[in-house]
């Protein structure tokens, strides 16, 4: 009989956003509407970066791998989604919904450390000017965007590894649009203890290590400014670094607001609402705030209208 039961489970039941009601097709027009604006932004950042010579350059490298990550990040989860708000929730195999989590994994912790790296370029740039280019080689670049790809991909089959042997009994609707750590957890009927701490030593470790990491080269970084004598000088050091702080706080703010709080602490409205904001309104914030604060980005999106524009006409 209990191996009736430990096999009786094969798929999850993801509720979404409930019962919407008459404003299903608002909300899967409005979500639709901004996962495609995100997806167009995040791949126009790369094409910019990849054909404009403007922005071949450590700190747009660094960008453009970062837009990759939004754009497997957002694929991953928003579709599913879109269909969980017409059909009022879904059912979802259990193998479907782990692999779900591990694709979030891998571009999550790829963006955590390339978010650090990005700390270290500004660093690099204003902390030691003259030795900037010697620093931050192609080489180098390219040494980093493997070892932040590679962390996450490993990482996200480890988690994969300890996930996959569980045995599910009796419940198994999760009260979410995806597939989070949490309820898969709370689900299992298996001893999930070791499991628990491994993914929660794993994740202080690949998000906490990146974050001390970004404020100890802020630090540095501040200090040089307000040793530069002009204020003209100390507001333009700022400036190229404004940009990624905001990218920053907003990325930890909402990933702290999800994971570090613990379920009793509030409603599953509020984390669904949280995640909501982490899972799409940063991917479409990110290209827009660098777009609109970037005076080289603004030269090659015009660069590039004027190539086509001159294309056409010829």
């Amino acid at each position: 009989m209990i191996g009736e039961n430990q096999t009786s489970v094969m798929e999850f039941f993801l509720l979404g956003f409930g019962n919407l009601h008459n404003f299903k097709v608002f909300f899967f027009v409005v979500f639709l509407i901004i996962y495609i604006t995100a997806f167009t932004g995040n791949l126009l950042v790369i094409i910019l970066v990849a054909t404009n010579h403007i922005l071949h350059s450590p700190m747009y490298f660094f960008l453009s791998q970062l837009s990759l990550s939004e754009i497997l990040f957002t694929t991953n989860i928003i579709p599913n989604m879109l269909h969980l708000i017409l059909k009022g929730g879904s059912n979802m195999p259990i193998t479907n919904c782990m692999i779900q989590f591990y694709l979030l994994c891998v571009p999550t912790i790829a963006q955590s450390l390339l978010l650090a790296a990005m700390s270290f370029d500004r660093y690099a740039a204003i902390c030691n000017p003259l030795h900037y280019m010697s620093i931050m080689t192609f080489k180098l670049q390219i040494r980093i965007a493997i070892y932040c790809w590679t962390s996450g991909v490993l990482t996200g089959l480890l988690a994969f590894a300890f996930l996959h042997p569980l045995v599910f009994c009796f419940a198994n609707v999760i009260n979410h649009f995806y597939c989070d750590i949490a309820p898969i957890l709370e689900l299992s009927c298996s001893d999930t203890s070791v499991v628990e701490l491994t993914v929660s030593l794993t994740s202080t470790f690949v998000f906490l290590s990146p974050f001390v990491f970004i404020i100890g080269t802020y630090i540095s970084i501040l200090r040089t400014i307000l040793r530069i004598p002009s204020k003209c000088g100390r507001k333009k050091a700022f400036s190229t670094c404004s940009t990624h702080l905001s990218v920053v706080c907003v990325y930890y703010g909402t990933m702290t607001a999800i994971y570090l709080y613990s379920p009793g602490q509030h409603s599953l409205n509020v984390n669904k609402f949280l995640s909501l904001l982490y899972i799409v309104v940063t991917p479409l914030f990110n290209p827009i705030i660098y777009s609109l604060r970037n005076k080289d980005i603004k030269r090659a999106i015009q660069n590039s209208v004027n190539y086509w524009k001159g294309s056409l006409f010829t």
